[in-house]
């Protein structure tokens, strides 16, 4: 497998300086590795040009399969290494940021304590994404903010959370309305895929000179916030431990109605594991 693998990464760059660099690997090494896997086969994969090498025509036919080769190899390792860990089964959940530092953490725990043979793999990419990795099997379950356009994939509303007006601590040592803070502070804006467009709309009709500021990453915008830098539009869970250490404020509203963050979960098929974890999460997010 390592003469598979060398051969693979060589194949990449079609150098092999740059393909010891990425195996760190010595050069005299990969070379030993490709003439082995050439004698097994017997039969030239790379024609010697100078420094350079390139694929011959039984080098190209040969990549496709050493890839499929090299790619269930290293699955099988996957799940043996699981498997040495008391481990028999998996269940990969490809979660948006927004959630993943909410209740997500609490949530895993708990259900790796009452499945302790499942092996939990939390796969943290944007809401735009989940939809495609969950049709292309590459999680078992999604958990988004907004609505996947993948036609493939089931798809449902799992939670719905109110959003607030948060702002600085030292907000509480003042007559902390919309209308005065919103004048005060910058408004950070774009931290959640869906409700921002809509929001700001309204935002801009009743404040006009309002200042924004776009931030693209919730926990950066909660830290923003405690430092003085601006107010925002949170969903409540992903501040709730914020407003409990007093680190952030929450803001009553006047003029302006808060949307609500919704939370979907994204599964194709309903493996044992899926259907235990899709259970336990609307258990959990009823209390």
């Amino acid at each position: 497998m390592k003469w598979v693998k060398t051969f693979v990464v060589t194949a990449k760059f079609e150098n092999f300086r740059k393909a010891s660099e990425e195996l760190f690997l010595t050069q005299p090494a990969v070379t030993k590795h490709i003439r082995r896997l050439e004698e097994a086969l017997a039969i030239e994969l790379f024609e010697r040009i100078g420094n350079k090498v390139v694929l011959t025509p039984a080098g190209h036919t040969y990549l496709a399969y050493a890839k499929k080769l090299l790619r269930q190899y290293e699955q099988g390792m996957e799940q043996f290494e699981a498997w040495k860990q008391g481990y028999n089964r998996k269940l990969t959940i490809a979660t948006a940021p927004q959630i993943a530092s909410s209740f997500l953490p609490s949530l895993v725990r708990q259900f790796i304590i009452e499945n302790p043979s499942i092996e939990v793999m939390i796969n943290v990419i944007q809401s735009y994404d989940i939809g495609e990795e969950v049709s292309t099997g590459q999680a078992d379950i999604g958990l988004t903010r907004i609505l996947p356009p993948q036609t493939n994939v089931n798809i449902e509303r799992v939670h719905e959370d109110p959003v607030i007006l948060v702002g600085p601590p030292e907000c509480r040592d003042t007559e902390h309305d919309e209308h005065l803070l919103i004048n005060k502070y910058r408004l950070i804006t774009h931290n959640h895929p869906d409700y921002w467009d809509e929001l700001l709309q309204d935002i801009k009709r009743h404040y006009p000179t309002i200042r924004t500021m776009k931030v693209n990453q919730i926990e950066v915008t909660k830290r923003f916030i405690e430092e003085g830098l601006g107010i925002s539009y949170l969903p409540y869970t992903v501040v709730k431990n914020e407003l409990a250490m007093n680190k952030l404020t929450e803001i009553k509203p006047d003029k302006i109605t808060p949307p609500t963050s919704s939370t979907y979960r994204v599964t194709k098929v309903e493996t044992e594991e899926v259907s235990r974890f899709v259970a336990f999460l609307r258990v959990a997010l009823c209390n």
